[in-house]
């Protein structure tokens, strides 16, 4: 039978998990949640059950209990969200002029400025759009569980698509032999590695090379699925329809000719195609994938309407946040006035390598704990074409073209699909954070040549770039933690006095939307449980 929130077995639960934290401290407390069977092993952190709080777990206490939230970014948002369902008072300070942090998109006549003074004007066309943060969502994230909830709708984001293109380059230390500066369709790199692969497996099958290691009848089964994975014949791998056609099928007498002869397994295997297909193997890459229809910034956007515009104070730069005998002080400028909030509580999300440098009461060990984590370098660029080559030239619908040039990958968009135009991410990478806006796009479009050919350059129409080092307020595309996560991460999941922390980078899915979703869920039940624990 399930349980419901307010039953006298409920009850007395709670109560005795208060005890067990009071009185043995989160170790205990954390044994007991997992004994009950309320908390995950570490092994499958993902499974934690969100319990929200509830206004009747408030009934008890002597007052409303106000919270300020720094950052009105994902994890932000969502504190404020789940926590005022359950009437708590709370309050955002965000530093920008909008919602979302990194889970930022760029529309026509949308502005910004780097911490070099460097100031871009996007001149996307209405109805054109580019996610430079967050662009991607796996279906088995709770983001998605939010845009239900939400009502934000979604749509597919095509992930992998078999006629986008692998390309490698030689390099001062690579040589990737005869397919070297040659544009491979996903489905060629992909029947021409399995194919080979699946020949080699099957010849030493044949050759009694696994006859110590299975039966006979497994033998059989192994060199039955080579056959089938490989598209062999004869047991060997000569190409096949997988591989597309040069000439398709049409009416009447024509049946097509098949694309090939396939290059040879040396030139397949030097050129380290199959390195990549594990991309969207990856548990958080594979498709299916979803977008939210307009853009990234939709699920932030409604988030922001149901916390309420009149809980969220947007433009206010935080120079000040302490603990007090009473809760916690936060100081900000907004509109070059100082202004002072007071709460019972705070939750700060805004990034560490941003947070270390605002003045505090932190303890030492909290401060020497912001000053470990660093920001990834990484950066975007949304390039609008005057026509949507990639479709009618190439047949490309959604999907990547993955490449060790220094874009990394190209990422054809999924929506306006047989629209006059489109938005293309021409680069994903670190590589372009140096350099100056223009030569940016320079490079870019060069390299977007290489493996598009001239009309790459000739459809260019404008662009907008982010390096998210020099981002203010981000300075960073995401957080990294060197080393891994240790003393520093496990110390900023507990709170400071009466600060807490929040955000991707204090889970296990830095990067995603999913994180910041997760740390928000854990610390509203941290606090929840320890208001209602002191009342």
């Amino acid at each position: 039978m399930t349980e419901s929130a307010g039953t006298p077995e409920n009850v007395s639960r709670r109560r005795f998990l208060t005890k067990v934290g009071m009185t043995g401290g989160a170790a205990a407390l954390y044994g007991s949640l997992g004994a009950l069977g309320l908390v995950a092993t570490p092994a499958n952190a993902e499974t934690v059950r969100f319990v929200p709080p509830t206004s009747t777990d408030l009934a008890a206490t002597s007052r409303r209990k106000k919270v300020a939230i720094l950052g009105a970014g994902t994890a932000g948002l969502t504190i404020a969200y789940e926590l005022g369902k359950a009437g708590y008072d709370c309050h955002l300070i965000e530093a920008r002029g909008r919602p979302g942090g990194r889970a930022w998109t760029v529309r026509g006549g949308d502005k910004h400025t780097d911490t070099d003074g460097v100031t871009q004007v996007a001149k996307y066309d209405k109805g054109q759009y580019f996610n430079a943060g967050p662009s991607r969502i796996p279906s088995h994230h709770v983001t998605l569980d939010y845009c239900r909830e939400l009502d934000v709708a979604v749509e597919p984001m095509i992930n992998a698509n078999a006629q986008g293109f692998y390309y490698n380059e030689n390099t001062p230390t690579t040589d990737f032999g005869p397919l070297a500066s040659t544009r491979i369709t996903h489905r060629q790199a992909k029947a021409d590695a399995y194919g080979y692969i699946a020949e080699i497996l099957a010849t030493v099958a044949n050759q009694g090379a696994l006859n110590s290691l299975m039966s006979a009848a497994d033998v059989e089964r192994v060199v039955a699925f080579a056959n089938s994975f490989g598209g062999l014949s004869g047991g060997k791998y000569l190409g096949n329809n997988r591989r597309g056609y040069n000439t398709p099928p049409g009416a009447g007498d024509q049946p097509g000719t098949v694309a090939g002869p396939p290059p040879s397994m040396s030139a397949v295997l030097q050129n380290q195609l199959g390195d990549r297909f594990a991309f969207e193997f990856g548990f958080d890459q594979a498709m299916m994938m979803w977008q939210p229809v307009g853009g990234m910034d939709r699920i932030s956007a409604a988030l922001a309407d149901a916390v309420g515009k009149h809980r969220i104070t947007y433009n206010a730069e935080v120079t000040q946040f302490d603990n007090t005998a009473q809760g916690v002080r936060i100081a900000y400028r907004r509109n070059g006035k100082l202004q002072r909030l007071d709460a019972d509580y705070a939750v700060v999300t805004i990034p560490p390598m941003v947070l270390k440098t605002i003045p505090s009461n932190l303890s030492t060990a909290t401060k020497d704990a912001l000053t470990v984590p660093v920001g990834s370098n990484t950066g975007r660029m949304g390039i609008q074409f005057k026509r949507r080559f990639w479709e009618q030239d190439f047949k490309i619908f959604g999907g990547v073209t993955h490449t060790n040039l220094d874009v990394s990958g190209i990422y054809y968009p999924s929506f306006g699909y047989m629209s006059r135009k489109g938005v293309v991410v021409g680069y994903y990478s670190g590589a372009y954070t140096n350099l100056s806006v223009a030569d940016r796009v320079t490079r870019a479009v060069e390299q977007g040549v290489k493996i598009h050919g001239e009309v790459y350059r000739e459809e260019y129409q404008n662009s907008f770039s982010v390096a998210w080092p020099k981002v203010p307020y981000s300075l960073g595309g995401w957080v990294q933690w060197p080393g891994g996560r240790g003393a520093a991460y496990l110390h900023l999941l507990q709170p400071d006095g009466n600060i807490y922390f929040a955000g991707d980078h204090l889970s296990y899915y830095t990067a995603w939307q999913n994180g910041a979703f997760l740390s928000a869920r854990k610390v509203v039940m941290d606090l929840h449980q320890r208001v209602t624990s002191t009342n």
